[in-house]
């Protein structure tokens, strides 16, 4: 009988302790950090474009003079990443895509390592997957759902009935329970300073799409696109978005993905709108699936961030939304030799409303990184005036009174 309770015990203890462990997981989950602008009316983004990491020590660099390369390995990119965040001090990290490489022997290792500078500063973070993440030794949603459960990740699986749950309302019906394609279709929202007007609403929303590895119709090839299911559910999210906000202008926002969309190509026809540079071809899908004219549509998204093509790394403006490359980071990687690795910086800083002293975000600048010996740092360009927004509503407003 002794035996018998000591068995059961054993078998108590055990469920209780599975119970917990799920709990856990699921607080984790629940008290994730919340994002917000910092009192002094900033908050930061980082972008981590193309890290290609491999094995540590044992993985070799690319695309540097015969002296750099005897002594480089993966361990130069998290050495970078660390410069980059004692430099920046920002308040989120991007990851976009591409983050580990088909040569790793073990994703999840790559993927600690790759992130562990990061981690270590103890700053929130988000990742999407570009077309080699998948390669190493885990399937696409293992990766995805790896990245959710380290440390001060921000990453989600797309799961619509949270989506639903976070809005507090339904989405659009369409929207609802509906399979979206991918892994990693998700949103961030950057709230305003604690003990201000504005510390309960987004004064910056961010959007996070899986643009995919490769094309699954054999007779068109290429590169992934974004898929219909992934454009439902951004224009229904998009509008609920905007139906919270209590007055204009529209809270703006920001979209990450991996894959350049084939407009990256057309706003190159229009050098004058163009900074930075392009030193490769534009790798685009060959299938133009509309999330252009879905974001324009949408008219609160004012830049896009991808990866993909490491040696360009320009931004430009196309129809009112800036079209940005991240430039390469990662030195295991394909670079070009004498063009330094970098990373894009998105700045967003508030403003004070006139009426009512509410806040808003009224201006969004990006600038990019080198690592060469004094970090240069150049390209700075503004993608959202908040101050121009305002003046022509206020324009249009008094332009509809006169004609009352």
């Amino acid at each position: 009988q002794s035996l018998n309770l000591d068995m059961k015990l054993l078998v108590i203890i055990f469920m209780v302790n599975c119970v917990m462990q799920m709990l856990k997981k699921c607080l984790n989950g629940l008290h994730r950090p919340v994002l917000r602008f910092n009192n002094e009316g900033t908050f930061k983004i980082l972008q981590v474009a193309d890290m290609h990491y491999g094995d540590g020590s044992r993985t070799p660099c690319r695309d540097l003079i015969p002296s750099q390369l005897r002594h480089c390995s993966d361990h130069n990119t998290t050495a970078f990443v660390a410069r980059l965040l004692a430099a920046e001090k920002p308040d989120l990290v991007v990851f976009t895509g591409d983050n580990i490489d088909f040569d790793s022997s073990n994703a999840t290792k790559s993927l600690d390592e790759a992130i562990a500078p990061v981690i270590a500063a103890k700053i929130p973070w988000a990742a999407i997957l570009g077309n080699h993440d998948q390669e190493s030794t885990l399937s696409r949603g293992e990766v995805m759902s790896y990245l959710t459960q380290m440390d001060y990740s921000l990453c989600e699986v797309l799961n619509p009935y949270l989506q639903t749950l976070l809005l507090g309302k339904d989405l659009n019906p369409s929207a609802k329970n509906m399979d979206v394609y991918g892994f990693g279709n998700y949103y961030l929202q950057v709230f305003g300073p604690l003990e201000s007007e504005s510390e309960n609403s987004s004064l910056l929303n961010l959007y996070f799409l899986d643009s995919g590895d490769y094309a699954k119709f054999r007779e068109v090839g290429g590169y992934e696109w974004i898929r219909s299911s992934q454009l439902v559910w951004f224009r229904s999210l998009s509008a609920k978005l905007r139906q919270v906000e209590d007055s204009p202008p529209i809270t703006p926002a920001l979209a990450y993905f991996h894959i350049p969309l084939p407009e990256y190509k057309t706003v190159l026809e229009s050098p004058k709108m163009i900074l930075g540079e392009q030193q490769e071809e534009i790798s685009s899908p060959l299938v133009n699936s509309g999330l252009f004219t879905a974001l324009l549509e949408a008219g609160d998204v004012k830049a896009t961030f991808v990866g993909h093509d490491h040696v360009n790394d320009y931004c430009g403006n196309f129809f009112g939304i800036h079209l940005c490359f991240g430039g390469g980071t990662g030195y295991h990687a394909y670079g070009k030799v004498g063009w330094p690795r970098r990373a894009r910086v998105v700045l967003a800083t508030l403003g004070w409303e006139s009426k009512g002293g509410s806040r808003k975000t009224r201006e969004i600048v990006t600038w990019k990184r080198l690592d060469d010996e004094s970090m240069s740092q150049i390209d700075l360009q503004v993608l959202y005036n908040g101050y121009e927004v305002a003046s022509r509503q206020m324009q249009k407003k008094s332009h509809g009174k006169r004609n009352e």
